[in-house]
C-alpha cells in the first residue's frame, strides 16, 4: 500500500531512526561547525510504500517524515449580542484588554505572517500594507471563507470607520499564505510548507489559528471500508508523526535563529471544550498549538468578576487572549464579530510584533527566544476571574509593551 507523506530534508541534520521518529539536531562544538551542521529545511511529499519508507528515514538529509493528515480552520462561532464588541466606539474591546491602546509600540519594521484562508486585499483595514500573498491549496489568492480577513485584521488592521480593529496597527508587511481553501479545509503539508516558506521571508511572527483533523482523519478511512480500530490506530499514528515533524521544523528555524532574528510562531488553542454543558468538559490544546516551541493561546471573554475563560477554549494554552465578541474586517468590507480561539492568537501575534518592534529598537537581544519571553513574563493574571484555573487561562492575557 503506498502512502501520502510530508518529508522534511535538512542538509545539515542527522537521519531519523525509524518510520516516523524524529531524530536529534546534532550539538556542534564550534561556531563553524554549527553554520556547516543547520542547513535550510525542505518540505515536500511523496507517495511511498513501506520499502520506500525506509529508504527515506535512512537518508541522512531527512530530519522526519510523516503521513499527510488534513487540517482545518478552528470554526469560529458568530457573535450576536452587541455588548463586548467595542469600547466607546474607538477601538475594539480587545485592543484595549491587551493594552495595545495605550502602547507606544505599533509594529513598525515588523513582518508578520497569517498562515489561513487568505485576505481580502481590498478591505480598508489593509490599505498601505504591503501584502505578499502565497497560495499553497490551489485555489487562488484571496479570501472567499473570510476567517484569514478577519484573523488579519486583528493583528494588523487600520482604522474602519473609526473602529480601531488591529492590535499592531504600524506593522506595513504582511505574508499571507493561504493554508486552507475556500472550504476552511488543507492538509499538513500545505501548512508546513507555508510555515517555512514564512520563515524564509523574514517573517518575525506567523500566526495560525487553524487545526489537525484527526476526527476527520479517522471518518475517512471509516469511509474507504477500514475497521474503526484500524483507522483510529492509523490516524493516532499519523497525529503523532505529524506532532515530531512540526517540532523537527520548528526545531530547525530555532537553529538557524542563531544568524538571524528567528520567528515567533502563535496558535489558536481550539474550540473543542464544552465548560457550558458540564465544567469537566474540557478538550486539551491540539496541534499545531501542542508542538514544542509554538505558543499556544487560549480565549477569554469580559465576565462580572474580570475576565473568565471561553466555554469552547481547549485547556492548557499557555497563555490568553480576548476571544468573544471580537469585531474585525469582514471579507467583501465592513466589520463583524466572532467568537473563538481563532480570535484569541491574532491578538497574542499582534502584541508580539509590538514586542518585536521594542526588542528591536533597544540592547535585548534580537531573538525569537526573547520576545517570547517578554509575552510571556509581562502576561497579566491579575485581570482575570479567580476563580479561572490557571491550567484554563496560561499565564494569564497577553499584554502590550
Amino acid at each position: 500500500m503506498r502512502q501520502k507523506c510530508t518529508v522534511l530534508r535538512d542538509t545539515g541534520s542527522p537521519s531519523t531512526t525509524g518510520p516516523f521518529d524524529l531524530g536529534g539536531l546534532r550539538r556542534p562544538s564550534s561556531l563553524a561547525a554549527t553554520i556547516e551542521a543547520v542547513g535550510e529545511p525542505v518540505v515536500e511529499v511523496l507517495e511511498m510504500n513501506k520499502r520506500e519508507l525506509d529508504d527515506a528515514v535512512r537518508d541522512p538529509r531527512v530530519r522526519a517524515v510523516a503521513p499527510v493528515m488534513p487540517t482545518l480552520l478552528i470554526e469560529p462561532a458568530p457573535h450576536d449580542a452587541e455588548t463586548g464588541t467595542t469600547v466607546n466606539h474607538t477601538h475594539t474591546w480587545g485592543v484595549a484588554a491587551v493594552g495595545a491602546d495605550t502602547s507606544s509600540a505599533t509594529g513598525a519594521g515588523v513582518t508578520v505572517a497569517v498562515l489561513d484562508t487568505g485576505i481580502d486585499a481590498e478591505h480598508p483595514a489593509f490599505a498601505g500594507v504591503d501584502l505578499v500573498q502565497n497560495d499553497f491549496t490551489g485555489s487562488g489568492d484571496g479570501d472567499r471563507q473570510g476567517h484569514g480577513t478577519h484573523v488579519a485584521g486583528t493583528v494588523f488592521g487600520r482604522d474602519v470607520d473609526g473602529t480601531r480593529i488591529g492590535v499592531a496597527r504600524g506593522v506595513e508587511r504582511g505574508l499571507i499564505g493561504k493554508v486552507l481553501d475556500d472550504q476552511g479545509r488543507g492538509d499538513s503539508d500545505m501548512l508546513l510548507k507555508g510555515i517555512q516558506w514564512a520563515a524564509d521571508q523574514g517573517a518575525h511572527v506567523v500566526s495560525m489559528s487553524l487545526g489537525y483533523d484527526f476526527p476527520g482523519l479517522v471518518s475517512s478511512l471509516v469511509d474507504e471500508g477500514w475497521p474503526a480500530d484500524l483507522a483510529t490506530s492509523s490516524a493516532l499514528e499519523a497525529y503523532r508523526a505529524n506532532l515530531r515533524i512540526f517540532d523537527s521544523l520548528l526545531d530547525l528555524l530555532r537553529a538557524r535563529a542563531a544568524f538571524g532574528s528567528g520567528t515567533v510562531v502563535v496558535a489558536a488553542a481550539g474550540n473543542e471544550s464544552r465548560r457550558d454543558v458540564h465544567p469537566d468538559y474540557e478538550i486539551a490544546v491540539s496541534l499545531p498549538a501542542a508542538a514544542e516551541g509554538v505558543v499556544s493561546v487560549g480565549a477569554l471573554g469580559e465576565g462580572d468578576s474580570g475576565l473568565t475563560i471561553a466555554p469552547f477554549s481547549n485547556t492548557f494554552p499557555q497563555i490568553s487572549a480576548p476571544g468573544v465578541g471580537v469585531l474585525s474586517a469582514r471579507a467583501g468590507g465592513g466589520l463583524v464579530a466572532f467568537n473563538g480561539t481563532s480570535m484569541a492568537c491574532p491578538h497574542v501575534a499582534g502584541v508580539a510584533a509590538l514586542w518585536w518592534e521594542r526588542v528591536l529598537a533597544d540592547s535585548s537581544p534580537h531573538a525569537a527566544a526573547t520576545v517570547t519571553s517578554r509575552l510571556l513574563a509581562n502576561a497579566d493574571a491579575k485581570a482575570i476571574d479567580s476563580g479561572v484555573a490557571a491550567a484554563d487561562r496560561g499565564v494569564g492575557i497577553v499584554r502590550a509593551p
